[in-house]
C-alpha cells in the first residue's frame, strides 16, 4: 500500500510539474494529463445495477434504474464521447442519464460534465461546497485555482446537496457523504445494489489525499482545511459496506481486480483490508504534511 500511495503521489506530483511548465510553452488553457487519464478501458457490469464507465485510471460509474440513470464522475475534458460508447456499449441509451454527480469539482472528474449535461439534458447535483468552483470552471479552487491548467467548462448546479442527503432515481437511493479536504466539497457516495443473489452495500469513497499546492497550517481562502481533512479520515475509518470503489482507478487496484473480458464478480471488490491500508498510509501522509506544513 505504502508503494501504490507514493505512486498516486508521484503521479499527481508529475502531472502538477508537467502543467506548470507546459502553461508557459501553450495557449492558456492548455491541457496535457497522463495517456491513462484518457485511455480507453473496456466497461463492465460491477455489481446489480452499477456499472464501469470510466477510462483507464479515471472512474466514471453508470447506476441504472427504470426512469433513466445516475453518472458519478465524467473524466477530463473531451471524455464525453469515450463515456458515451461505454454506455451504449452496455446496452444502454445515453439521453437516459438524468443525474449527474461527482466525488469532486476537479477538472480530472468534471472535465466532460458539461458536455454531458448539455447532450443528455441530466441535472446536475454537487455539495454546496463545490458548487462555486464548478460554476466558475475550477477558477476559484482553494489549491488549484488560477491556473488556466486546470480550468474546464463551468457547470450551474440544479440542486445543492448537504451532508447525509439522498438522491433518488427510479427506486434508488443515493446517500451523499460529505468528505471534505481534497476539496472543499468533496464527496463519497453510498448505496445498495442487488442481483439474482446477493444485496451490496456499495462506497464510492473519495480518497482523502493532500496536494503539495496545500497548505495544512491553512490556505487563504480555506483555514480550515487541516480540520476538515482530520474529520474527512475519521469518518471514512467508520463506514461500513460491502463492496467499495473511488474516483480513481489506481486508489482501488481496479486493474488487479478486474481485467478486460473477466466474468462477473463482484466478490472481487470486497476489499475491506485495502480499504483500511490506503486510509491508514494517508493519515500518515497527512500527519507528516501537517507537521512540516507548521514550521
Amino acid at each position: 500500500m505504502l508503494k501504490r500511495l507514493f505512486q498516486l503521489t508521484l503521479l499527481i506530483t508529475t502531472l502538477l510539474l508537467t502543467q506548470l511548465c507546459a502553461h508557459a510553452q501553450k495557449p492558456a488553457g492548455a491541457y496535457t494529463p497522463p495517456e491513462t487519464w484518457s485511455q480507453d478501458y473496456a466497461p463492465f457490469r460491477i455489481a446489480g445495477n452499477l456499472y464501469y464507465v470510466g477510462s483507464y485510471e479515471l472512474a466514471c460509474y453508470l447506476i441504472t434504474t427504470p426512469k433513466g440513470h445516475i453518472l458519478i464522475n465524467t473524466g477530463i475534458p473531451g471524455s464525453a464521447p469515450m463515456i458515451r460508447k461505454h454506455v451504449e456499449a452496455l446496452g444502454f441509451k445515453f439521453s437516459d442519464i438524468k443525474i449527474l454527480l461527482t466525488n469532486q469539482a476537479h477538472a480530472d472528474h468534471v472535465g466532460a460534465m458539461a458536455a454531458i449535461k448539455k447532450i443528455t439534458g441530466a441535472k446536475m447535483m454537487i455539495n454546496e461546497k463545490d458548487a462555486p468552483v464548478l460554476a466558475d470552471g475550477g477558477r476559484s479552487d482553494y489549491a488549484l485555482g488560477g491556473n488556466p491548467a486546470f480550468e474546464y467548462t463551468p457547470v450551474k448546479a440544479n440542486r445543492l446537496l448537504h451532508d447525509q442527503d439522498t438522491v433518488t432515481l427510479g427506486g434508488m437511493q443515493v446517500i451523499l457523504l460529505h468528505h471534505p479536504g481534497h476539496t472543499k466539497g468533496s464527496s463519497s457516495f453510498l448505496f445498495t445494489v442487488n442481483d439474482t443473489l446477493h444485496t451490496y452495500r456499495v462506497l464510492i469513497a473519495n480518497m482523502p489525499s493532500v496536494l503539495e499546492e496545500t497548505n495544512l497550517a491553512g490556505m487563504p481562502t480555506y483555514p480550515d482545511v487541516a480540520k476538515d481533512y482530520a474529520y474527512t479520515l475519521d469518518a471514512m475509518k467508520k463506514l461500513e459496506f460491502d463492496l467499495w470503489f473511488a474516483a480513481h482507478a489506481g486508489q482501488f487496484d481496479l486493474h488487479e481486480k478486474h481485467k478486460p473480458g473477466d466474468a462477473y464478480n463482484p466478490a472481487a471488490f470486497n476489499d475491506r483490508p485495502g480499504y483500511d491500508s490506503i486510509l491508514s498510509d494517508l493519515q500518515k501522509a497527512y500527519l507528516k504534511k501537517l507537521g512540516s506544513d507548521k514550521h
